[in-house]
């Protein structure tokens, strides 16, 4: 039995670790009082929505954290979904899928247009999940990146 809960400073320690294990994963060096500081911002300043999952003995086994943005041409809010993490010995329970219909209930109750989110070639698990949750590859438009500290 998984638990979805809006995140708050109460959360902030485990969620910690997890983006931590997150962004090691995205092959960054490991920054827990960075991450902490990070997602303290967040929450406070109210500038993500961040989910995270709660097995039936209250330890937390993932987040979603999106991030408000919008469409011009639709005008309407639009979703990015930055992060969703489960950690490795919980996977496989639909954690992940949960994670995203709450996303997606977030999206629909904040009356956007929809969720975007981007993951790397390399990540199978993610590639595998989000077309068999409903999202689409986009083929047609091309994604561009410009870094500030190059």
């Amino acid at each position: 039995m998984i638990t979805l809960e809006k995140a708050t400073l109460t959360h902030l320690d485990a969620l910690s670790s997890l983006f931590d294990q997150y962004r090691v994963f995205y092959e960054m060096e490991s920054a827990l009082d960075e991450g902490k500081k990070f997602l303290r911002e967040r929450i406070e300043m109210r500038e993500s929505e961040i989910f995270v999952a709660l097995n039936e003995d209250n330890v937390m086994t993932g987040f979603v954290q999106l991030y408000p943005l919008f469409s011009s041409t639709r005008m309407k809010r639009l979703w990015l979904l930055n992060d969703l993490f489960v950690h490795p010995n919980y996977r496989g329970e639909g954690i992940s899928k949960a994670l995203i219909e709450k996303a997606k209930d977030l999206c629909r109750s904040t009356n956007g247009c929809g969720i975007m989110l981007e993951t790397a070639k390399t990540n199978m698990i993610g590639n595998a999940l989000y077309p068999h949750t409903g999202f689409s590859l986009d083929t047609e438009h091309n994604y561009y990146e410009w870094n500030a500290s190059e």
